[in-house]
C-alpha cells in the first residue's frame, strides 16, 4: 500500500491486562455482564445481536467522533454506527464512555461489543483487535491563541519557533511532535480535548496538536483561540493521513464483515456519507480512499 503508510489517529498501545478508566454513564445505560456477543469462532454473533434486538458500543467522548451532549449520543460514530446496525437488524446501541485506555482492554473483557470511538488503525492494535475498513480520515492541525503570535503553521515551523506543544496523554499525536524533532521538554500531555484548550488560553502551551476535525469543533467553544489549516504529519518519512474505523473483539469476524458491507455502500456514495456526517464536520474531503484498506494499515 504505497500511498497511505502508516495512518493512524491515537497511538495508544493497548494493554491486554486489567481494565482501566472504565465510566458508566447512570441512568443512561443498562448494566454490562461479561456475556460476549458470540461463539469462541465467532459464529452467530450477529444472530445474538439481532435476536436480543441490540449492540453494546463503546465511546470514548470526544466529540466529534462520539460524544454525549445532556443525555444524547452524537457525533461521527454513533450516526454512522445506527445507520449500519440498522441495516443489519440491530435497532439499538447500548452505549458506555469509556476512558480513551480502556476501550480495547474493556472490549477485550466481553464489557461491550464494539469499540465506537474513531479509533486508529494501528499494527500494534491489530493484534489484540479486529477492524473495519476506514470510516474517515482526517489530517492534523495546531490550537493556538486568537491572532497565532507564534505563526506557527506546522510541526516544522512549531520546532523552528521552540514552542511547547501539548497533545492528548497516550495518542498519536505525541510521536508526530517527537518524529518532527521537538524535545520531550516541550510536549506536555493533556487528559481532555478541553484541557488543550485551557493550556493554550492559559499561556501553559503555545499549541495543541490534534486532528483538525476535533480542533474545528473545540475552537467553535473556545472563542479566544484559532485552528492553523490541516497539514500532514510524517514519521520516517511517511505521511499521515489519520483513519480510523469500528473495532470488534477477535473472534468475531462475522460480525465485522457483516458491518464493512453496509459501510461499504455509505463511503462509496458522497452524498449519503456528508449528509449523514456533515454536521459533525465530515465531508468528502474526509471519505477514506478506496485503496485504503485495513489488512495494510495492520502490516505498518
Amino acid at each position: 500500500m504505497a500511498d497511505f503508510p502508516n495512518l493512524s489517529r491515537r497511538g495508544f498501545l493497548n494493554r491486554s491486562a486489567a481494565v482501566g478508566g472504565l465510566l458508566v454513564v447512570p441512568g443512561l445505560l443498562s448494566a454490562c455482564s461479561r456475556t460476549d456477543a458470540g461463539s469462541a469462532d465467532g459464529a452467530g454473533a450477529l444472530d445474538k445481536l439481532r435476536k436480543q434486538g441490540f449492540v453494546r458500543v463503546a465511546y470514548a467522548n470526544e466529540a466529534p467522533y462520539g460524544y454525549l451532549e445532556g443525555r444524547q449520543l452524537k457525533g461521527e460514530a454513533p450516526t454512522l454506527h445506527r445507520e449500519i446496525f440498522k441495516a443489519l437488524g440491530v435497532d439499538e446501541l447500548k452505549p458506555t464512555l469509556s476512558e480513551w485506555d480502556g476501550l480495547i482492554p474493556g472490549l477485550q473483557a466481553g464489557k461491550y461489543d464494539v469499540v465506537s470511538a474513531g479509533m486508529a488503525i494501528t499494527p500494534q492494535r491489530c493484534a489484540n483487535a479486529i477492524f473495519s475498513e476506514p470510516e474517515f480520515i482526517s489530517p492534523t492541525a495546531l490550537m493556538v491563541k486568537k491572532g497565532n503570535p507564534k505563526k506557527v503553521t506546522d510541526l516544522a515551523s512549531a520546532k523552528a519557533a521552540g514552542i511547547t506543544v501539548g497533545v492528548m496523554s497516550g495518542a498519536v499525536e505525541g510521536s508526530y511532535a517527537e518524529g518532527a524533532g521537538i524535545s520531550k521538554d516541550r510536549i506536555k500531555s493533556l487528559q481532555k480535548p478541553q484541557d488543550g484548550a485551557d493550556a493554550v488560553k492559559g499561556g501553559r502551551i503555545d499549541a495543541f496538536l490534534l486532528t483538525g476535525i476535533s480542533l474545528r469543533l473545540l475552537a467553535k467553544t473556545n472563542p479566544d483561540t484559532e485552528v492553523t489549516e490541516a497539514f500532514l504529519p510524517e514519521l520516517d518519512g511517511k505521511k499521515q493521513y489519520s483513519p480510523g474505523g469500528a473495532v470488534f473483539r477477535k473472534g468475531n469476524e462475522d460480525l465485522r464483515d457483516a458491518f464493512n458491507r453496509e459501510l461499504k455502500k455509505i463511503v462509496s456514495d458522497s452524498s449519503r456519507y456528508v449528509g449523514l456526517l456533515g454536521e459533525y464536520g465530515f465531508g468528502a474531503t474526509e471519505l477514506p480512499p478506496a485503496t485504503l484498506k485495513t489488512a495494510d494499515l495492520c502490516k505498518g
